[in-house]
């Protein structure tokens, strides 16, 4: 989709919409936080209108990051947290390489085998991952089952190491904190479904935060910023 056509009609221009856009989905704020921020700077700007912005503008972010990923390491850490959805606890599986680097996401209603195996088809199906040499991951039963299914329907290979070590595992267990302290001030995720489709937002902007996308250094802000409006052909 052309910038021309993906901004056409909006009352703001395309670098206010991005920036709030950034904002939410890399810091702790609602909407309502954003929009009084706006409001210092001078831009009036109602929380729903910030609200459908990210709607539309994150999801083709997640998107427009995808081919400027680096390739991440064959050395996996694998684990759950817990996200609220419509007031339950559920199941959160995420995993990165060794150098902290997200591989990719899944939300589910049940911790076992039945849902870490799909989570490990979904890694494996990143064009920016590497096949595991050895996936790391906490004494959770679910996942030598999960292991062995994958290797007998030749999903992973046979080498493959599977490695049970809470210690070894600290770094995801770390990097879990940021999603979770980011989702914090949301209203609530009511389904699955905005469920997943806002933790994509957040893990898009997690990585760029992190420096996986090429030209942009880990916690750089201003090469965040040149690197989200070239990706959506906005001029400097």
């Amino acid at each position: 989709m052309s910038t021309y056509s993906l901004f056409k009609w909006r009352h703001f221009l395309p670098d206010i919409i991005l920036l709030n856009v950034r904002w939410y989905c890399r810091y702790a704020l609602s909407y309502r936080d954003l929009e009084e921020m706006m409001q210092e700077r001078g831009v009036e700007v109602d929380h729903s209108t910030i609200n459908r912005w990210v709607l539309k503008y994150a999801p083709e972010l997640d998107q427009r990051i995808r081919l400027h990923l680096k390739l991440t390491n064959d050395s996996w850490r694998t684990d759950e947290t817990y996200i609220k959805v419509r007031g339950a606890w559920k199941y959160l599986y995420r995993a990165v390489d060794s150098e902290g680097n997200t591989l990719n996401f899944i939300i589910s209603a049940k911790r076992d085998s039945k849902a870490a195996a799909p989570f490990f088809r979904k890694v494996l199906k990143g064009q920016h991952i590497q096949p595991p040499r050895v996936i790391t991951v906490d004494k959770n039963a679910a996942y030598p089952v999960a292991l062995e299914v994958l290797k007998a329907e030749e999903t992973i290979e046979q080498e493959t190491e599977l490695r049970q070590s809470k210690y070894l595992n600290n770094i995801i267990e770390q990097d879990h904190r940021h999603i979770k302290r980011v989702v914090k001030p949301m209203m609530g995720l009511k389904t699955f479904n905005s469920a997943r489709r806002t933790l994509s937002r957040i893990e898009a902007m997690n990585m760029i935060r992190k420096g996986q996308v090429k030209g942009v250094n880990q916690g750089d802000s201003v090469s965040e910023v040149k690197f989200i409006e070239a990706i959506f052909g906005i001029a400097a």
